[in-house]
This record gives C-alpha cells, sequence and structure tokens, in this order.
C-alpha cells in the first residue's frame, strides 16, 4: 500500500513537472511570436509582395486560383518559420553565448571584446538554428492549416497534395541554401576571427582560462588548480605527456603573467614546486626535482588546440574538399585524421541541407497527426524530432572519430532516416 502512495506520488510530480514544463516552452515560443510580429513581419509582407509580383508577372494571371494558394501558404510558411527560428535562436544564443559572455566579464574582460566574441559566434547558432526552425515551423504551420480543415477545403477545390507540398519543398530549399551560406563562408571567417581575439584576451588577461578549485583538459595535459585570485593561483598540479615520457608538476604557489615570447600564451611563476618526469617504458626509471623558483610556459596550442595547419572549422567547403584530397595521397597518415577532415567535409552539407528532409517530413506528418490543435502537436512533435536528431548528429560524430565509422554515412544517416520517413508518411497520406 505504501509503495503503491509512492508510485503515484512519483506520478503526480511527473506529470505536474511535464506541464510546468510544458508551459514554459509555449511561453516562450508565444513571446517570439509577439516580437515577430512587432518588428519582421513588415519584412516578410515585403518579401511576399516581391514574391506575388513575380508570380504575376511570369505566370499569368490564368493561373490566378494557384497562384493565390501558393502565396497563401508560402506566406503562412515563413511567417512559422520566423517565430521558430526565433525561438531556437533564444535557446542557443543563451545557453552557448550569454553564458560565455557571463563569464569572460566576471574575469573583466572589457565589454567591447566580450560583445564582439558574441557577435563572432552569431553564424555557428545561426546554421544550427534553420534546419530545426524548418521543422517546427513547417509542422506548426500545416498542423493549423490541418486543423482548421483548410486542407479539407484545398482538396475539395480538386487541388492534391502537390499543391502544398511544391512550395514547402521550394522554401525548404532556399532556407537550405541560405543556411549552407552561412555555415560555409561566413562560419569559417567568425571562427578565426573568434580565435584570433580569444588568444588576445587571453594573452593580456591569462587568468581568463583558470577556475578556482578546477580540472582543465588541454588535448594530452590536464592541469588541477586551487584557489584562483585575479593572477594568483595556489595549489597547482601539473600533468603532461611527451613521447614516452610523463611529467608531474606541483607548485604550492604560482602567479600567472602574459606572454613574451611568440606561440607562448601564458607563463607560470611557481613557488617551491616539485617536477617528477616518469619514463613509460621503464616504470622503475623516474627523476624528481624541487626548486623554489621555476618559471613554465603554457604554450597556446594547448589550450585553444590550434596548431600551424588551419581547422577544418576555419575552411570553406572547397578548401577543405582540397585539403582531403592532399591528405589522401599522403603516406603514413593516421586515418583517424582523415576521417575527421571527411567527417567536417561531409557535415557542412548535411546540416544546413537537413531543412530539405525537415520539410519532406513535416507535411504528411503534420496531415496525419494534427487534425486535432496541430500546432500544439507540430510543436511537441518538431522538439522531439530535433532532440533525436541532434542526438543521432552527435552519435555519428563520435563513432567517426573514436571508432572509424565512415564519414559520409556519419553524417549523411540522420537525414536520410528522416527523408525516408517522410517519403513513407506521404505515400500513406496519399493512400488515405
Amino acid at each position: 500500500m505504501n509503495l503503491f502512495k509512492y508510485v503515484q506520488k512519483f506520478i503526480d510530480i511527473y506529470n505536474h513537472s511535464l506541464g510546468y514544463i510544458e508551459k514554459k516552452v509555449l511561453a516562450l515560443y508565444e513571446l517570439c511570436y509577439q516580437f515577430f510580429m512587432k518588428y519582421a513581419k513588415p519584412w516578410l509582407d515585403l518579401v511576399i509582395k516581391k514574391i506575388d509580383d513575380f508570380q504575376v508577372k511570369y505566370l499569368g494571371k490564368g493561373q490566378l486560383g494557384n497562384h493565390v494558394l501558393v502565396r497563401y501558404i508560402c506566406k503562412e510558411l515563413l511567417l512559422y518559420f520566423g517565430v521558430s527560428f526565433l525561438f531556437f535562436f533564444m535557446i542557443f544564443f543563451v545557453n552557448q553565448i550569454l553564458l560565455l559572455i557571463g563569464e569572460l566579464l566576471k574575469q573583466r574582460v572589457p565589454f567591447r571584446d566580450a560583445y564582439r566574441l558574441m557577435i563572432y559566434t552569431l553564424p555557428f547558432v545561426i546554421s544550427q538554428s534553420a534546419p530545426f526552425s524548418t521543422l517546427v515551423g513547417f509542422l506548426m504551420c500545416l498542423g493549423r492549416i490541418m486543423s482548421d480543415n483548410e486542407v479539407l477545403i484545398i482538396r475539395a477545390s480538386g487541388q492534391s497534395y502537390i499543391m502544398v507540398m511544391v512550395p514547402v519543398f521550394i522554401l525548404g530549399i532556399l532556407i537550405s541554401v541560405a543556411s549552407f551560406f552561412v555555415n560555409d563562408y561566413l562560419l569559417p571567417i567568425g571562427t578565426i576571427k573568434y580565435n584570433q581575439l580569444y588568444r588576445k584576451i587571453l594573452t593580456s588577461n591569462p587568468s581568463v582560462q583558470l577556475e578556482p578549485n578546477s580540472i582543465k583538459f588541454f588535448n594530452k595535459s590536464i592541469l588541477i588548480t586551487g584557489d584562483v585570485k585575479d593572477t594568483a593561483v595556489s595549489d597547482l598540479i601539473f600533468f603532461d605527456e611527451k613521447g614516452d615520457t610523463q611529467r608531474i608538476i606541483v607548485s604550492g604557489k604560482s602567479n600567472l603573467i602574459s606572454a613574451r615570447d611568440e606561440g607562448v600564451l601564458m607563463q607560470m611563476n611557481m613557488s617551491d614546486s616539485v617536477v617528477a618526469s616518469l619514463d613509460t617504458n621503464k616504470k622503475g626509471d623516474y627523476d624528481v626535482l624541487d626548486a623554489k623558483t621555476m618559471t613554465m610556459n603554457i604554450f597556446d596550442s594547448a589550450i585553444l588546440n590550434t596548431n600551424a595547419r588551419t581547422t577544418p572549422r576555419e575552411m570553406t567547403s572547397f578548401d577543405l574538399g582540397r585539403q582531403v584530397k592532399q591528405m589522401k595521397k599522403m603516406e603514413n597518415l593516421d586515418k583517424r585524421i582523415l576521417n575527421h577532415y571527411r567527417m567536417e567535409y561531409y557535415k557542412k552539407f548535411s546540416s544546413p541541407f537537413g531543412s530539405i528532409f525537415f520539410a519532406i517530413l513535416a507535411l504528411p506528418l503534420a496531415f496525419l497527426f494534427g487534425k486535432h490543435n496541430g500546432q500544439t502537436i507540430g510543436l511537441i512533435f518538431g522538439l522531439v524530432i530535433c532532440v533525436i536528431y541532434w542526438a543521432m548528429m552527435i552519435i555519428g560524430q563520435m563513432f567517426s572519430i573514436r571508432i572509424g565509422i565512415d564519414a559520409f554515412i556519419a553524417m549523411w544517416l540522420p537525414d536520410t532516416i528522416i527523408g525516408v520517413t517522410g517519403g513513407l508518411l506521404y505515400f500513406t497520406l496519399k493512400r488515405k
């Protein structure tokens, strides 16, 4: 009996929490809708007018019925896409940018530099938001059309589902092309500028990278810090590995100073330090040194994970494709490195062009399940599918890097699953 009460209590708490989360999500979406209607709708009306003028000029007046219907569907799809884009943009913006800027401002980084870092990260947020916005926006729009029986009117007038599918597919292509431009051109520029500015900030204020009582992993190095106050660090432990040699550096007190040499990000003046060097091949051999004062240089490649070679994220698809071809000709090249570059290359296409596959999925999914409360159903389905798609992309990247799964399969499998599912649901819809 007591067990039943606990289970019932857990169910009540779960339902209450689920309702609270749904309420907050709907409130945020409503806020985005009001903001979009107030500031972005005039621009949307202008775009629709240009499309209208173009269609009247080239389609002629004989296509008036189809023209009005296509214009109406495009307008609704763009409206919901804009609201959804603002919704996802705010989520990514708060989670990935504002938290970073807040931490930098706590370390007394100039606001101008923090603001510039925020601007440089915007292309990443935009490229991530566009595909998800396509799915959620189109699902909500088409779900509303379905629940308001507008699809029934379209079908009664003699039109097929193709009349709705055409504008959905065309807008999916246009969004994909725009997202690809941001991902392939603006994102590399923003990444390069971001790394340059972040290195400058770390050089002038080394304590930005260090947090009190924390563990930092840098490539094959581990840094453990105690209390950090301004440039003073206490109880510092540093693990380093180079070749067959492992080093352990312990220091009671350290003082951070700005870099003086090229390639050095920061320097640590250590006091009461001990260095232990271990040979991994001969575990019985080791050296121990102690010093009252010691200076340790920390190179920028250790923290920023950069080297002389440009990273894939700093390249366009053309440059990255050419780099992959050159790497295939190299002998004794680690296959994991080559697969990583191939993964980044295919990701530059699969991520932005995911909007097309989401558009294909949105129409049959909304028409099959959006008969009642189409907007709410579309929002819930869209968020769930976005989480699943995001998880598949992360797992694909992880398996490609660690296990060596072919990069093409890892990056295009999520889009393929979405597209095939959308095609099967569309044929199911046609049969009904």
